[in-house]
């Protein structure tokens, strides 16, 4: 597949220059092929203007006309071509006020970022490089093309991408670079908040998280966004351990709210203001709620000889299993994996990191879609009475219990418990 997309795009090169207009591969392709690193996808870059780059192409479509940008489709793949440019000046530190085609490649690669993104390709192989990208990949070293102030003062995100860069391909900003980020981060307060999120959770996701939130403390740009956010304080504080450890990037930053002891509501604050979804607030905010309730829950006694107290570890067991019918059993699952995190867990967060998984695999149920009958059912045994709060409470109870070991998970035993419990609710209606 790689062999097949890299194919597709020389094959757009050669219509292209068979017809007399200069194109080459760049960008992150070529940044990537000289890395030896695997090619996602392959952008180009030429001559030709749009619609001469539609004239040739049977199947193409208009994604960025306004850019110089046409999608061309070689067996299905795309590939984007854009026209040699130049641009404008930058309105609101973020996009050109206007764009202009031209006909040099050297004066297109000039506009771009970082030096690693300034070289091209063409059909041949051979490496146009003259920014000297391939000596700052080979010396580990990012840095912008030109004026760091400069490139940063036109497009505040890149402040965003040059942490991205650096921690993913383990690269360190060159001095320039770095004291100009230092001192235009205060621009980062133009860009949206979508475009921040975008950075941060392909940073956290990416091959060195721990480098980018290292990078994200000692840069503290995230204390310059648009809105406030509470993951600004992460520059306070301890060393941090290795996130790298957590599965995902949604693993990764809940821990970042639990280390700078954000509560539920600050972590969902952020999440809206960094516009991410409803999953992926959700997820952060129930990890970190699970978290927050089982360290308030927490009990430290232990046996003078280290031995656990039987009936403490059963009110731990206790506790972890409500906080699953509460919070989720996916949830406690994730929770579990960040105590993997804790270098100094109490006895408590040693117990549930020992045995919670154990437990949670053994639960026979943790929510009431689980359980052997269902609402209907009990309306049916209690007739005539009617749906209402009473009957939330019943499922509620036999759920619990059930969670708990107390019932069998079998229709029989849950409509005869839901006997007492129904007598119980018609007794203190408003407990």
């Amino acid at each position: 597949m790689p062999e097949k997309l890299e194919a597709g795009a020389l094959e757009v090169i050669r219509r292209l220059t068979d017809n007399g207009f200069e194109a080459y591969m760049v960008g992150g392709c070529v940044r990537d092929k000289c890395l030896g690193r695997k090619v996602k996808d392959y952008d180009i870059a030429t001559a030709a203007r749009p619609e001469q780059v539609q004239s040739l192409f049977k199947r193409t479509i208009p994604t960025g006309l306004q850019h110089g940008t046409v999608t061309v489709l070689i067996d299905r793949v795309p590939y984007e071509v854009t026209t040699f440019r130049k641009e404008g000046d930058y309105e609101g530190y973020r996009r050109p006020s206007e764009v202009e085609y031209i006909d040099s490649l050297h004066e297109d690669l000039q506009r771009r970022d970082f030096t690693m993104n300034a070289m091209a390709l063409d059909r041949y192989g051979r490496l146009i490089d003259p920014f000297g990208g391939q000596d700052d990949l080979r010396e580990k070293r990012l840095r912008c093309v030109g004026c760091a102030e400069e490139r940063f003062r036109e497009d505040a995100l890149r402040m965003l991408r040059c942490l991205r860069f650096a921690a993913e391909y383990g690269l360190e900003p060159e001095p320039e670079t770095w004291s100009a980020l230092l001192r235009m981060k205060p621009l980062l307060g133009h860009i949206a908040m979508e475009r921040v999120q975008a950075e941060l959770l392909r940073m956290l996701a990416g091959a060195n998280p721990n480098l980018a939130v290292e990078l994200l403390c000692k840069s503290g740009v995230l204390e310059h966004t648009k809105l406030k956010l509470r993951l600004a304080s992460i520059a306070e504080g301890k060393p941090w351990p290795d996130v790298e450890t957590l599965p995902d990037e949604l693993h990764r930053l809940a821990y970042m709210y639990i280390r700078i002891g954000a509560t539920p509501e600050q972590a969902e604050a952020d999440m809206r203001h960094l516009a991410c979804s409803k999953q992926q607030t959700d997820n952060v905010r129930l990890m970190v709620a699970a978290y927050e309730q089982l360290r308030h829950e927490a009990v430290e006694t232990a046996m003078p000889d280290g031995e656990d107290l039987p009936e403490v570890r059963e009110w731990l067991k206790r506790q972890w299993l409500l906080a699953a019918i509460r919070y989720g059993r996916d949830t406690l699952r994730s929770v579990h994996k960040l105590y993997s995190l804790e270098a100094e867990r109490t006895h408590s967060q040693s117990v549930w990191a020992a045995e919670g998984r154990v437990w949670l695999d053994a639960m026979p149920v943790s929510e009431v879609s689980e359980l052997a009958v269902s609402g209907q059912a009990l309306l049916r045994k209690f007739a005539p009475a009617k749906p209402g709060p009473w009957l939330g409470r019943l499922l509620a109870a036999l759920l619990e219990d059930t969670a708990l070991g107390k019932l069998l998970n079998e229709p029989e035993s849950l409509l005869k418990a839901a006997e007492a419990y129904y007598e119980q609710i018609r007794e203190n209606p408003c407990r």
